[in-house]
């Protein structure tokens, strides 16, 4: 039976079919998808683990004790996971565990373009890289295959194009390998340095033999066409190449890393030009020009941005330049805080009182945006509370009364409760805050420790983040509803104000989890003074006009900020 799957949906599709028995992994877009679909499988544990440091760590021990397991995650949730991961590599595995590697050329929603196949090499970890959803699937299986062949972790690395993209998977049957027996192991599983001196030799010896078997592989394959041009490629890039390029040949790589030299040499040999074609960092380009074999490719594409058949079509075959860039007359369209948003609210008050903000990744980071204009810096899970605090000790207290951290709910278990405690623990003076909307918003409303419900939405184990806040030893910790605005100013005040650590904890739902049965709001148009008040918040239902504003019906869900911004009642619910 075929299906169109989305490449995520294959991913979990051949996760199922290889017998997995364990899948952890942190919601992260592109690669969110995956252990969401993974959940609809009943045979398979999965969870949200509260960030991707954790998710291999499970991974890895039910690996090691005997169950095909894999995590997933976005690109920069490798380096998250990277303490466990490139040890893991050193010690082994017992059955097959496989990292879902997501990565985001064109930072569609990412903080950068970073390019996992070097984190491959960097870890000495095989990485496999599919071009379609068929060959998620099947990947997924080999690479269960290769982790216990060679006795290793293995990254399947995907692209956003990749895991969003439907085709057209052959579905197959699961099969279920059965546990594998634990034996105690201390030389391979516990890394102390001497014993870690004699797998390093191991790991050194099976990359060398999988490097020669990636020659035979059959996920690298030469597809023989002109011998006037050669093309190495792998994954979305292939399907670009195929269609900008017909009459090329073209040598493809399922196996990015290590990579099949004698294949590529014999494959360079038979083409008069030899390009590499590859979204981000020219990294087979870099190897291959290593081996001395003349080639070219960033000159023409560069390393920014993602690649896609116009663009391959004008850099390779002089066609007329394409794409959003050169469309005439398309506005840009920014992401804004939705309608009845919590956070907006938040970031209105933090802007009236001119403070420097730390923000964090999610929903809030919006918050940078005109009108709103609220956030100074912004640059990983767990970080704003970490910069707030090194800004305080860097300029004293004086600085803390002017700067405040913002985080999700969240992001606040993901990383930031240790450089939460950290500041405690360092006698800080500053405010935090702790923007608690119940959920994981910008990857799609996943469930975390904080609101109480597993992957399955059944009730589990909720963290408190008052009393664990308080258990850390801060001095003043603070709930307030963000639709307050009157309440939250006092509050943000009084906390800024305070020399000592404090938390401020803005506590109201998602506007998208909730049902909203409040009455939207309209304007008096022989009231409205047309001041502009209510246009500061952002919010995308108010439509500014010549005469004044008008609120849009179908997008206003009647949280009531701009009724509380309008000093002369012309904003009111019907």
């Amino acid at each position: 039976m075929k299906q169109l799957l989305l490449g995520n949906e294959a991913i979990a599709r051949g996760a199922y079919e290889a017998g997995v028995r364990v899948s952890s992994a942190y919601p992260g877009t592109p690669s969110t998808e995956i252990n969401e679909n993974i959940a609809n499988y009943k045979e398979i544990y999965s969870e949200w683990a509260p960030n991707e440091k954790v998710a291999v760590e499970v991974a890895l021990g039910a690996a090691v004790s005997g169950a095909r397991s894999m995590a997933c995650m976005k690109h920069v949730g490798l380096n998250v996971a990277a303490d466990p991961f490139f040890t893991a590599t050193y010690t082994g595995v017992n059955a097959g565990m496989v990292v879902v590697v997501a990565d985001d050329p064109g930072m569609h929603s990412s903080q950068n373009e970073q390019d996992t196949r070097l984190l491959a090499r960097a870890s000495h970890a095989p990485c496999l890289d599919p071009s379609s959803s068929q060959e998620c699937k099947d990947f997924m299986k080999l690479a269960f295959e290769i982790s216990e062949e060679y006795d290793t972790p293995v990254i399947v690395r995907l692209t956003t194009r990749i895991a969003h993209a439907r085709t057209l998977v052959e579905l197959g049957e699961r099969e279920v390998p059965e546990l594998r027996e634990y034996k105690k192991d201390i030389r391979k599983y516990v890394s102390m340095p001497a014993n870690m001196i004699g797998r390093h030799k191991a790991v050194e010896a099976r990359e060398i033999r999988l490097a020669e078997d990636a020659n035979t592989l059959s996920v690298n394959r030469i597809e023989w066409a002109s011998r006037k041009v050669g093309v190495i490629t792998s994954g979305a890039a292939y399907n670009y190449v195929k269609e900008a390029m017909p009459d090329a040949s073209v040598l493809k790589l399922g196996l990015a890393y290590p990579l099949p030299r004698k294949l590529i040499e014999e494959f360079a040999a038979g083409v008069e030009t030899l390009y590499v074609i590859e979204d981000m960092e020219p990294f087979y380009e870099d190897t291959v020009k290593s081996w001395g074999i003349a080639c070219s490719g960033k000159d023409k594409t560069g390393v920014q941005g993602e690649l896609f058949m116009k663009k391959i079509d004008e850099k390779f075959n002089n066609a007329p330049e394409a794409g959003p860039a050169n469309t005439p007359g398309v506005p840009n369209r920014p992401p804004v805080l939705c309608p009845g948003c919590p956070h907006r609210g938040l970031y209105y008050i933090l802007g009236k009182l001119k403070l420097t903000v730390c923000s964090d990744i999610g929903c809030y980071t919006l918050g940078a945006l005109p009108p709103l204009s609220g956030v100074d810096t912004c640059v990983c899970m767990g970080a704003s509370i970490g910069m707030a605090h090194g800004m305080e000790k860097a300029r004293g207290h004086e600085q803390a009364k002017k700067t405040v951290a913002v985080l999700g709910d969240s992001t606040f278990c993901h990383s930031g409760m240790t450089g939460l405690l950290n500041m405690a623990y360092n006698r800080a003076v500053g405010t935090v805050i702790i923007a608690d909307n119940s959920i994981t918003g910008m990857t799609g409303h996943q469930n975390n420790p904080a609101n109480g419900l597993d992957i399955h939405g059944e009730p589990t184990t909720q963290l408190d983040i008052v009393k664990l806040c308080e258990a850390m030893g801060v001095a003043s910790v603070r709930v307030v509803d963000p639709f307050d605005l009157k309440e939250l100013e006092a509050v943000l005040r009084e906390e800024t104000a305070r020399e000592a650590l404090s938390v401020i904890i803005t506590r109201r739902p998602c506007a998208l989890i909730v049902k909203q049965n409040n009455p939207v709001y309209a304007c008096d148009p022989d009231k409205c003074r047309n001041c502009g008040m209510c246009m500061r918040i952002g919010c995308p239902a108010i439509i500014k006009t010549a005469t004044g504003v008008r609120i849009d019906p179908t997008q206003c869900v009647g949280c009531g900020l701009c009724g509380q911004l309008c000093h002369f009642g012309a904003l009111r619910a019907e």
